[in-house]
């Protein structure tokens, strides 16, 4: 059984909570050394499975709330965000953007200073640095959804 592992650190993420408590979504909250969200495998003899098998070295997602929060992170907080994409061992790495989407970046539709050119920089610099995959999320109710899609297929795939 999949279990997806929610840093405890994370905050604002009650919509994704309540709907993996409504869809009987294993999940535990966790210090994860990077990203906000990753998964493990539960030991299963049956299925020669001897221990926990855990994989949040190799694929997690870090989200973010909006664009504002994202901003604070390019800018007040750029070190520590930096260090922690710097760090990670993880070769997939999701960056999610919920309330926004690429329009609203390009057309500074977000509150923060941010210079839209600096800010766009910033964002593709990151991409290519640490091999990001960048999901925005205009709609934060399909957030818990695409993580648990992004984590099954990620498995799926690795077992093919």
């Amino acid at each position: 059984m999949m279990v997806v592992l929610i840093d405890t650190r994370e905050k604002k993420n009650d919509h994704i909570i309540e709907y993996f408590d409504k869809h009987k979504i294993a999940y535990e909250k966790r210090a994860l050394s990077c990203g906000d969200y990753s998964f493990y495998i539960k030991a299963n003899q049956e299925l020669a499975i001897p221990r926990d098998l855990y994989f949040d070295n190799q694929i997690y997602v870090e989200r973010k709330a909006s664009l504002d929060e994202l901003a604070i992170n390019f800018t007040k907080e750029r070190k520590r965000f930096e260090e922690e994409f710097a760090i990670s061992k993880a070769k997939t790495k999701y960056l999610f953007i919920e309330n926004a989407n690429y329009f609203d970046l390009v057309n500074s539709n977000y509150r923060s200073e941010y210079n839209s050119k600096s800010y766009l920089g910033s964002l593709h610099s990151f991409n290519h640095r640490y091999g990001l995959q960048i999901v925005f999320m205009p709609d934060k109710r399909y957030t818990p959804i695409y993580i648990l899609g992004t984590f099954q297929y990620y498995l799926k795939n690795l077992i093919k």
